[in-house]
């Protein structure tokens, strides 16, 4: 599987023509990093997406990354980087209007679409570390939780109901157990906000042996849109397993105005909370600040400066990340 997704896609960057399908858009993006975290890190991503006949849109993703050796969540954004290819998405979608309503039908493999999960939500959006409560290593959420399964989407455009149905797809090196996997998300807007809520019922990460039940999680996401302001969030809380709960929040602003040029200026604000045994137990806050900046010819620069204090003492209290990325895209 991951040989033919990786054909196609290099097929796709080679020859961006229309090849039977009504639209084709070919992208790539290729990463360095260096953080003083003592973490170094190089990344490429290529991508492929279009219409075919009938009205179906299809997306394909691989990716390769590799990073030191540390523990470490310096640049794990919203892929892995455990040094081998992976294909990410690859999947179908089907959206029909009848009489106004919207009902949407996508298969194949896809993010879990809990709260604030999409790439393009986390990936080259400034922040090169992903929320706390969206890192795998910290008893939550992961941004490289992926489904085999169906997604469907009914509703009107203002407000609508999600459901997918599936098995862990899970891509790097903390995955889920296989098993069936529920997922739930209700989703409304309103002017320039957008507000939903997200329900999963899954497999833990950890071996059957240590963890016992199901991982369950409940969010609330919200984001806000106005004159060159960006504002998102996520709260989310559960257990994943039996036993212990984890809970945490984050609240990302970004600004862009006109006399600001290629910056954009970015902050979040997060904590974490692994709550079991005191000597097991995680409580981390952690505040970043930083900006990305438009250069020319396909390249972008991104640095962001952390605070941080809690219980993760194999990082520094003020690490700085910096990246710099080339991207392109063919029609």
């Amino acid at each position: 599987m991951t040989r033919v997704v990786l054909i196609l896609l290099c097929a796709t960057m080679l020859h961006p023509g229309p090849a039977g399908s009504q639209s084709l858009t070919a992208e790539a993006d290729v990463t360095a990093g260096y953080s003083t975290d003592e973490v170094a890190a190089v990344a490429t991503q290529l991508r492929a997406f279009g219409d075919l006949k009938g009205g179906i849109r299809f997306y394909l993703e691989g990716a390769w990354a590799r990073r030191s050796e540390k523990e470490t969540d310096a640049f794990a954004a919203a892929y892995p980087y455990g040094g081998r290819v992976e294909v990410i998405e690859t999947y179908g979608e089907r959206l029909f209007t009848p009489g106004g309503s919207l009902v949407g039908v996508r298969a194949g493999r896809y993010r879990t679409p809990f709260g604030i999960a999409g790439r393009s939500d986390h990936a080259y959006s400034g922040f090169l570390r992903a929320p706390l409560i969206r890192y795998d290593d910290y008893y939550a959420l992961s941004n490289t939780f992926l489904e085999h399964g169906v997604d469907v989407i009914v509703g009107i455009p203002q407000l609508y109901a999600e459901a997918s149905l599936g098995a862990p797809a899970d891509v790097g090196d903390v995955k889920r157990r296989s098993g069936f996997d529920r997922v739930f998300r209700v989703q409304g807007y309103h002017r320039g906000w957008i507000v939903g809520v997200s329900h999963v019922r899954t497999q833990p990460t950890q071996p059957a042996s240590f963890a016992r039940g199901e991982a369950r999680f409940t969010g609330v996401d919200v984001r806000w849109t106005h004159a060159g302001v960006f504002v998102r969030g996520e709260w989310i809380t559960g257990q994943p397993f039996d036993g212990p709960t984890t809970d945490g929040w984050y609240v990302d602003g970004m600004l862009h105005r006109a006399a600001m040029g290629p910056v954009t200026a970015l902050v979040r604000v997060e904590q974490l909370h692994y709550n079991t045994a005191s000597r097991f137990a995680l409580h981390e806050t952690r505040l970043t600040a930083g900006a990305k900046v438009r250069l020319p010819r396909g390249l972008s620069a991104q640095v962001n400066l952390l605070r941080q204090s809690g219980d993760l003492p194999e990082y520094r209290p003020t690490p700085i990340d910096l990246a710099l990325t080339y991207s392109i895209r063919l029609h």
